[in-house]
């Protein structure tokens, strides 16, 4: 069939019955589900139709409806959403933004599913696919940083024909209807500068992970802000996979630096990291903050570090509630202005950087 007879179809169906289902107009048709629910949108774009929950009414139906029982109007129906979410494996940073989508979306009696993809932008549309076919009215996404081939992964998101929001994750020219939310980690990294460099310090070491999709923005605000400051960067570390060396090898090397003197301050990407820094630090005989002021990135465990750490915290909850917000958004009104929302971090002083003992004395 083509486009205009599908949709002329589904309008018959949903006059002759007062509301389908989109499971049963897909079966009837023989078409997709993902197929009849842009139909259905298109249909209720013209005003045509109401969409409901999984499926639509006629908009002769959805008034009798309301007037039976207010609590049953298509506007009370449309509050019962069902929202894809894919992560990525592992990785201690992304639980906090997945409890700020459940916060959210339990506020709002919105149902959220959980999918888990691999590293290969094939497992990410196979994943997609599932929620997507299983009645998902949106999807928000943390696809990994660097799905190869980058092209065609920025090309499948921009295609997708559902609302999507990328949380924590940002695309540029090829966004297309793209809605994105995420921490501004370059400010998050200049703001540790800043700090570290009102404390008199005029160098500081950057320590951060090679696999983190983060890392990038983090060096980019560094090196910023040391450069509007005057500082001179470096000495960087990159820890991680990527590394010819092991991590051991490089913490190594860091703490043979702060012994030697070569580096009195540092930003560290994460808090484990840091934690395993200052732990070799101490084993040497040296003090932190007097030998080493350290700024963490993260703020997951930061505070149970036998010195506790000064940390940059990314605003991971409000960032998935705020995708979860861009999502109710976009479904109650498809026409609304799309959004690209960078939420600031904030930096919370302890005692690995001195401030705090400071202020105390």
């Amino acid at each position: 069939m083509l486009t205009e007879e599908r949709r002329e179809a589904i309008l018959r169906m949903v006059e002759r019955e007062g509301s389908i289902t989109v499971k049963e107009a897909a079966a009837e048709m023989g078409v997709s589900a993902v197929t009849v629910r842009q139909d259905v949108r298109d249909l209720a774009g013209r005003g045509l139709v109401v969409r409901v929950h999984g499926g639509a009414m006629s908009p002769d139906a959805a008034r009798r409806a309301t007037v039976a029982d207010p609590a049953a109007s298509p506007a009370a129906a449309q509050r019962e959403r069902t929202l894809g979410l894919v992560v990525p494996p592992g990785d201690y940073y992304y639980p906090g933004i997945i409890r700020g989508v459940q916060e959210a979306a339990r506020g709002h009696r919105v149902r959220v599913v959980l999918a888990v993809s691999s590293e290969t932008l094939a497992d990410n549309q196979e994943q997609v696919r599932r929620l997507v076919a299983a009645g998902a009215d949106g999807l928000l996404l943390m696809p990994r940083a660097g799905l190869e081939p980058v092209d065609r992964a920025e090309e499948w998101l921009a295609g997708l024909d559902v609302p999507v929001v990328l949380v924590d994750r940002r695309i540029g020219g090829q966004a297309g209807r793209l809605e994105q939310v995420a921490s501004d980690h370059a400010h998050g990294a200049g703001l540790a500068v800043r700090h570290l460099a009102g404390l008199g310090h005029e160098r500081i070491a950057l320590v951060s992970r090679s696999e983190s999709p983060n890392t990038p923005l983090i060096q980019e605000g560094y090196a910023a802000a040391c450069q509007a400051l005057g500082l001179t960067t470096g000495p960087e570390y990159r820890i991680g996979p990527a590394d010819a060396a092991p991590s051991a090898a490089w913490f190594e090397e860091f703490a043979g630096a702060v012994e030697a003197g070569d580096v009195r301050a540092a930003l560290v990407h994460n808090d484990l990291d840091a934690v395993t820094l200052v732990g070799l630090v101490q084993a040497r005989g040296l003090r932190v903050p007097e030998d080493l002021a350290v700024v963490t990135y993260d703020d997951e465990v930061a505070e149970l570090s036998d010195v506790p750490l000064t940390a940059v915290a990314p605003p991971k909850r409000a960032v998935g509630a705020w995708a979860v917000d861009l999502m109710r958004r976009r479904l109650a009104d498809p026409a609304t202005p799309l959004a690209e929302v960078l939420l600031r971090p904030e930096l919370r002083v302890r005692d690995s950087c001195g401030a705090a003992a400071a202020e105390r004395a």
